[in-house]
C-alpha cells in the first residue's frame, strides 16, 4: 500500500472578501454543519448558477435569489464554505485564470508531483492511502465483496459515495438531479457486489472530501481502487498535483515516463471512480478550455474554481 499526503476583480457580485467578517464560532450561522444541510443544497444551487452566468458579471442579489436566500445571509455564509466573496470567486471561473494555474512544463510538474508526496495540502490536509485491487478483483467486479453507499450533499454537489472494508471505491457526482442515472452507474461499475445502502458508512469520507474534517497521517482516508495498472498509475500521480494548480493530459503523460500516451492518460483520467479525492478534474487542456468531464464540464470548471477559492480564502487569513 502507498500512502500519499496532498492537500484537492470584475465588476458585478458584492463586496470584496475582505470586508466580510470572518466566520464567528459562537454565531449559530458560523457553527452550524454545512454538508447535507439545505445551507450546502442552496450553495450548490448558487455555484451551478454561477457557473452559468459568470460572464454576465451577476451581482449579490442575483446569486442570492439563485440559492433563495437574503444578499447578506447569503454572502455570509458563502464566504464560510468558500472562502471568499461571490464577486472574486466568478473571477475564478474563467478561462484565463484556469490558464494561469497550467503546469505545462513535465520537469515542473515532476517537482510538483515530488512536493505532493512530502506535505499536507493547504488546502484539505486530505491524507490518503491506496489499495488496488488485484487484476483478478478488477475482473470479478466486487464478487464476494460488500459495498455500502449513499448520496451527500456537498457545496459543489450532490454526489453518491460508496465504501469497503478496504476503503472508499465510489465518488461520483449526480449530473443534472438524476440520481436515479447515478445509481445505475455505480450499479453497473459493481454488478457482483452486495451493495448496500447505508449513507452512514460514507459520512465520514464525505466530510473529509468536501472540506468539513481534517484527516491527519495516522488517519488516512481509505481508498480502493479498481482499475489497470495503467489506470491506477495515472490516477496516483494525479493525487499528487498540487491543488489550485492544474496540468494537460500531455504533460501528466510525459510526468508518468509516457510521453507519446496522452490519450491513453486522458482515458484514464476519465475512468477515475473517486473524483474529487483522486482530482481528476485538475487536467484540462493547454489551451484553458474545460471539457470533458464524466460528471459534467460545468461541475469541472466549479471544482477548479472552488479549490482556487479556498486556496486565495487561506491566503487572506494568513495574510
Amino acid at each position: 500500500m502507498t500512502t500519499h499526503s496532498h492537500p484537492a476583480p470584475a465588476p458585478g457580485i458584492g463586496a470584496d472578501a475582505r470586508a466580510s467578517a470572518p466566520p464567528n464560532p459562537a454565531d449559530p450561522l458560523d457553527a452550524r454543519p454545512l454538508l447535507d444541510s439545505p445551507d450546502a443544497t442552496a450553495m450548490a444551487r448558487a455555484i451551478d448558477w454561477m457557473v452559468g452566468h459568470y460572464a454576465d458579471q451577476p451581482s449579490l442579489e442575483d446569486a442570492a435569489a439563485a440559492a433563495g436566500l437574503s444578499p447578506f445571509h447569503f454572502q455570509r455564509l458563502f464566504k464560510r464554505w468558500v472562502g471568499i466573496s461571490p464577486k472574486r470567486f466568478c473571477q475564478y471561473l474563467t478561462l484565463g485564470h484556469a490558464k494561469r494555474l497550467l503546469i505545462e512544463d513535465a520537469s515542473l510538474l515532476d517537482a510538483a508531483l515530488d512536493a505532493g508526496l512530502s506535505g499536507p495540502s493547504r488546502l484539505h490536509d486530505l491524507f490518503v492511502a491506496c489499495e488496488a485491487m488485484t487484476p483478478g478483483e478488477y475482473k470479478a467486479r466486487g464478487r464476494d465483496l460488500e459495498v455500502r453507499w449513499g448520496f451527500h450533499q456537498g457545496p459543489v454537489g450532490k454526489a453518491l459515495m460508496a465504501t469497503t472494508p478496504r476503503g472508499l471505491c465510489w465518488l461520483g457526482f449526480v449530473v443534472g438531479g438524476d440520481e436515479d442515472a447515478a445509481v445505475q452507474v455505480f450499479e453497473e461499475e459493481w454488478a457482483e457486489a452486495r451493495l448496500v445502502h447505508d449513507p452512514s458508512a460514507t459520512a465520514e469520507a464525505a466530510a473529509r472530501a468536501f472540506g468539513e474534517a481534517q484527516a491527519s497521517p495516522d488517519q488516512p482516508l481509505k481508498l480502493l481502487l479498481r482499475g489497470t495498472n495503467f489506470q491506477v498509475k495515472v490516477w496516483e500521480a494525479l493525487l499528487r498535483i498540487p491543488p489550485g494548480r492544474l496540468t494537460t493530459y500531455g504533460t501528466l503523460a510525459g510526468a508518468i515516463g509516457s510521453p507519446k500516451a496522452s490519450r491513453a492518460v486522458g482515458s484514464a483520467v476519465g475512468a477515475n471512480n473517486i473524483s474529487l479525492i483522486i482530482p481528476c478534474h485538475r487536467v484540462i487542456l493547454g489551451s484553458g478550455v474545460i471539457h470533458n468531464y464524466r460528471w459534467a464540464p460545468e461541475r469541472k470548471r466549479a471544482l477548479i474554481a472552488w479549490e482556487s477559492a479556498r486556496a486565495a480564502g487561506e491566503d487572506d487569513a494568513a495574510a
